[in-house]
This record gives structure tokens, C-alpha cells and sequence, in this order.
């Protein structure tokens, strides 16, 4: 009981002489306050980063994943880049009958190619949009949700039909307060009606998701042939089968295409825990060299936190004696001063993390960066800067409990 008084008499002594020297208290945090600040920022970025590739870059949900003719992730190396564009063959039409037909862990398995047009309405056009051949039940394997009208459908795939699913972006150009279905875009020549609209998927680091125009993947073929660029989607019956679903795959198309076991394969699977894999390793790089950074700012900042506590001690020497000499012990005069030291570095750790915090509000509102202040980065680096205030602080906190209270006691006040 007493132990506990102790500590809180040290507890508000230690907040009275920080309000006392409110700008020599804020002086000697700016090492501990940028270092929190830096350590939050980076870690919001990376935690942002992390749900953003998650929830919207990949759209093949938990348990999808893509089969490409060839894939790089993470750094670019030319080298291997026209090794695989010299070793790998377009993937084909044939294949993907031979993957569905054998594929016994796929839910659903789709079809998908792309290329670049102009889609025209009169005298309007919109350059450089999406125009993808997709299979009827893409809008699942892709995560879309129909804000209008309807998806494709298998009869629209198998009579080649000229019908469109549109993004938002097309819509709000070309009909921003009517409503388009049933309406037609012409793609280089070619009428097509529109069918259904898109939910915004919102943009990637600022280009727009929503910028595309969904056409069966028959009538894709029939137009634009289809000899290359196709990829195809999967997803396995459950997430706990999805590495088996994508090993089957694997399995499969290695088959169909004669590879020995000894050759590499000349296909790339993909898939969400993959994206967010890659994105771990050049966050892991990112995160060592912020700890690294912050390290430094953290034992300039205690050693500040330390040179502050002695000159602190110095200029309390005689109210130091004065507390001894009425029955101070040792213990309580080594807590005040080690519950100062800490709640001094514990300050700069709470200024920190609403600097970070403002950082991140600002970056969100003026740039497509995705920041999230993670919880456990605010508990951590407040407690970092408590333990960093009283590491350096042990020495100062030693020195005063063991000055002898009559010498104290002679040094003027």
C-alpha cells in the first residue's frame, strides 16, 4: 500500500516538473518524437499497403488465383524475362477444356483476354479502355458486383452475342443521368448493347479500376481471334484447398504439355497469399532499414533524456537532501526519478503517434497512398519510448538516490 502511494506521489512529481519546463521537456523529446513518428508512418504504409494489395489489387478473393503464361513479381530482371518470353507458349483455348474437364478441386474455373480499344457513343469516345473477353461467371471469380442490369451469361457466351458489361467509368461518361441499359457503344465499328454496370471498384495508386468493358469470351474470339493473350481464373472448392487446388493445376497443365520432371514450368500460377508474399519481402526490406533509422533517433533521443535527468538531479540536489533527511529512502527517490525519465520519454512517444496520425490523415487525403494506423504501432512505440526513458534513465535515477543527504543538504537551492 505504501509501495503504491510511493509510486504515485513519484507519478505526479514527475508530471509537475515537466509542466514546469515545458520547453526544455519538448526539446529533449524531438529525437524520441521523430523516431515515433517514423516508425508509425512506415508501419501504416506497410499495414495500408497490405489490405489495399489484399482487398483491391489482386480481385481474386481468399481462395483464387490466375494461371498466366508468364508472371514477374517484385523486382524486374530482363534476363529472365525473355528467358520466359522465348521458353513459355501462349496458354490456349484447348488447354482450358483439358484443365476443366480433369480439375477436381476447382469450384469454378473461367476464361479471360484483354486488349486495348476506343469505345465511341456519336461524337464521344473514351480512349484506352479495357476491352475483356471474359467467361459468364468472371463477375465471381473477379469479386464484381452488378450495380445495374445484369453479367453475362452462358447464352449471350455460346451464341456469340455483341452485348457489354460496362465499368462505372463508362457509364458516368456516356450516360451520367440516364440509364444505360439497353443502350449501344460502338468498338471499332461494331454495336454493342449494354447489358449491365459495375460497382465503382475505385483506382489503384490512381488509375481507375473502373475504366473496362466485359464481352463474352466467345465473341472476343470471333472478333479478335485467339491465339494469344489468354489467362485463365480459378477457385478452389474451399480455402483450406487452395494450394492443392493450385498443385492439381500445376499438375495438369504440366501434363498437357509433355514437361519431364526434371524442366521448369513454362506457365505462372498466381494468387493473393503470393501478391501479399512478394509485397512482405520488399516490406521486410522497407521495415529494416525504418528500424534501423529509428534505432538511431531512439539512442540519440535517450542519451538527450539522459544529459536532461543528470542536469535535472544537479539542479535538485539539495531538495533531494531535504526529502532524505525527512525519511526518503533510497528506493523512492530512485523511482521518482525513473518515473520522470520514463513518463518524459513517454510524452514524446504520444506526441509522436498524433504527428504520425496527422501524416496519415494528410497522405490519405491528398495522395492515392493507402496508410492505416495499426493499433499494436501506437502501443508499441509508446512503450518503446517509456522503456528507451527508462533505460537512460538508470544512471541519473542511481546517481540521485545515492547522493548523501548532508552534502546534498549544503548545496544552495
Amino acid at each position: 500500500m505504501q509501495s503504491t502511494a510511493s509510486f504515485w506521489e513519484a507519478v505526479r512529481g514527475a508530471a509537475n516538473s515537466l509542466r514546469s519546463s515545458k520547453l526544455r521537456s519538448f526539446l529533449t523529446l524531438l529525437g524520441i518524437i521523430l523516431a515515433t513518428t517514423t516508425l508509425i508512418a512506415v508501419m501504416s504504409v506497410i499495414n495500408g499497403m497490405n489490405r489495399y494489395i489484399a482487398e483491391n489489387v489482386s480481385n481474386m478473393g481468399a481462395d483464387g488465383f490466375r494461371v498466366r503464361r508468364m508472371v514477374m513479381i517484385g523486382q524486374f530482371d530482363p534476363k529472365k524475362y525473355l528467358e520466359m518470353q522465348r521458353r513459355n507458349p501462349e496458354l490456349s483455348r484447348e488447354e482450358f477444356d483439358f484443365l476443366k474437364g480433369h480439375a477436381t478441386l476447382l469450384g469454378e474455373s473461367g476464361m479471360e483476354t484483354q486488349r486495348q480499344g476506343t469505345v465511341h457513343l456519336g461524337t464521344e469516345q473514351v480512349d484506352g479502355v479495357g476491352i475483356q473477353g471474359v467467361s459468364a461467371n468472371m463477375a465471381a471469380l473477379m469479386n464484381i458486383q452488378t450495380a445495374l442490369g445484369r453479367f453475362l451469361t452462358e447464352g449471350d457466351d455460346q451464341r456469340r452475342q455483341l452485348v457489354a458489361f460496362v465499368g462505372n467509368d463508362i457509364k458516368e461518361r456516356f450516360f451520367p443521368s440516364t440509364d444505360p441499359i439497353g443502350k449501344e457503344l460502338t468498338v471499332e465499328g461494331r454495336p454493342f448493347t449494354i447489358v449491365g454496370v459495375a460497382k465503382s471498384l475505385g483506382s489503384v495508386f490512381g488509375n481507375s479500376q473502373d475504366n473496362f468493358m466485359m464481352i463474352p469470351v466467345e465473341t472476343y474470339f470471333k472478333l479478335y481471334g485467339s491465339r494469344q493473350g489468354i489467362g485463365y481464373r480459378g477457385r478452389a472448392i474451399d480455402h483450406e484447398y487452395l494450394f492443392r487446388a493450385q498443385d492439381e493445376t500445376r499438375m495438369l497443365l504440366r501434363s498437357y504439355r509433355h514437361l519431364t520432371p526434371g524442366q521448369e514450368d513454362n506457365f505462372a500460377i498466381v494468387s493473393s497469399d503470393s501478391l501479399v508474399s512478394a509485397w512482405d519481402n520488399i516490406t521486410g526490406s522497407i521495415a529494416a532499414t525504418a528500424i534501423a533509422v529509428v534505432s538511431v533517433f531512439m539512442v540519440v533521443g535517450g542519451v538527450v533524456v539522459m544529459n536532461i535527468m543528470l542536469a535535472v538531479v544537479t539542479e535538485r540536489t539539495h531538495e533531494i537532501g531535504i526529502r532524505k533527511s525527512v525519511g526518503a529512502r533510497r528506493v523512492d527517490i530512485l523511482r521518482q526519478f525513473l518515473v520522470e525519465s520514463a513518463m518524459l520519454a513517454a510524452s514524446g512517444g504520444v506526441i509522436g503517434v498524433l504527428l504520425a496520425w496527422f501524416v496519415a490523415v494528410l497522405v490519405r487525403a491528398v495522395t492515392p497512398v493507402p496508410m492505416a494506423v495499426p493499433f499494436s504501432a501506437v502501443l508499441t512505440s509508446v512503450a518503446l519510448s517509456a522503456g528507451v526513458g527508462l533505460f537512460f534513465g538508470i544512471y541519473p535515477a542511481t546517481r540521485a538516490s545515492r547522493l548523501d543527504p548532508i552534502d546534498a543538504l549544503r548545496v544552495e537551492s
